[in-house]
């Protein structure tokens, strides 16, 4: 049986990503594709981002633990 993954982020908003970048036409297989990557480091980002704020004594994720993540 394959296992098919779960995309938190709309096929919709991906496509347009990669239309206002250039692309005339996307396949559904590019934007399946693109939305793995990019929900891969978006859970990347918010994984570290609650590090930081844990490590700061706090529950809340601010903008600046998002920002420093990102880096």
């Amino acid at each position: 049986m394959v296992q098919r993954r779960v995309n938190i982020i709309p096929k919709a908003p991906v496509a347009r990503i990669l239309m206002k970048a250039g692309a005339k036409r996307v396949s559904a297989d590019a934007v399946d594709a693109f939305a793995e990557v990019i929900q891969d480091i978006s859970l990347k980002i918010a994984e570290q981002s609650a590090k930081i704020a844990k490590h700061s004594g706090r529950k809340t994720v601010h903008e600046g633990d998002i920002k420093l993540a990102a880096k």
